[in-house]
């Protein structure tokens, strides 16, 4: 069994690992952070009742964050034409058409968290989607992120945008901000995630949806939420 340090012991200090707290008492915890000296992430691990192996359970989709996530967000944008300008005018940090993706596919640039791409794109992008795909890189229509409007895109996920998936277990990680927006701004994003994923709700999920909420720091423990006061915010 792994033994815990001072400082994690210390971090978890009034918190009980059986209970499961209001959103607003795990907030509080969470942003006393693990007792680093950086600012640390804080990221809600939500298990929902779904099974994503069935196509029409595969829940997905994007929430903006009213206060960001706290990390500089790198976008690349394939375009051409006058959407270059666009893309750039609205703080796209690299844009290109063909000459990008001849990057990415033969220099393996990926210096980039999130990428958009024009529909008339799409043909030259799905020759790298072996490289962006695995790392969760690839535009996708479903998200926004193929669309004629890239200036807005851009500007959203600058804005602090966020992409959420349902993993192969059933269950959604999703980074709600740092440490230092201390716990009313992370109850705002974590409202703001809940409300979205409620949207997304299957019409074939059966039973309770949300089944369990945890929330942590990078380096704090995990808090567990009542799942039933989560609810109210949806």
């Amino acid at each position: 069994m792994a033994r815990q340090g001072k400082r994690y012991k210390k971090a978890a200090e009034g918190i009980e690992p059986d209970t499961a707290y209001s959103l607003a008492e795990a907030m509080a915890f969470a942003a006393k952070g693990g007792g680093t000296k950086f600012d640390e992430s804080v990221e809600m691990a939500i298990r929902l009742g779904v099974d994503p192996r069935h196509a029409d359970q595969n829940v997905r989709g994007t929430v903006s964050l009213p206060h960001g996530t706290g990390k500089e967000v790198r976008v690349a944008v394939f375009a051409k034409g006058d959407k270059v300008k666009e893309a750039e005018d609205a703080g796209a940090d690299f844009v290109g058409g063909d000459d990008l993706v001849a990057k990415v596919k033969d220099e393996g640039f990926l210096d980039f968290d999130r990428a958009v791409a024009t529909p008339d794109m799409m043909g030259g992008v799905g020759k790298i989607g072996k490289i962006l795909g695995p790392r969760g890189l690839m535009p996708n229509p479903k998200t926004g992120t193929v669309t004629m409007d890239v200036g807005k895109i851009v500007a959203e996920l600058k804005a602090g945008q966020v992409e959420f998936r349902v993993d192969k277990t059933g269950i959604v990680h999703v980074a709600i901000g740092k440490v230092s927006f201390g716990a009313e701004k992370l109850i705002d994003n974590a409202r703001s995630l809940i409300a979205s994923l409620m949207k997304a709700k299957p019409a074939s999920a059966k039973g309770q949806y949300m089944q369990s909420v945890n929330v942590s720091s990078t380096m704090g423990p995990g808090i567990s939420v009542d799942a039933a006061d989560l609810k109210v915010v949806a």
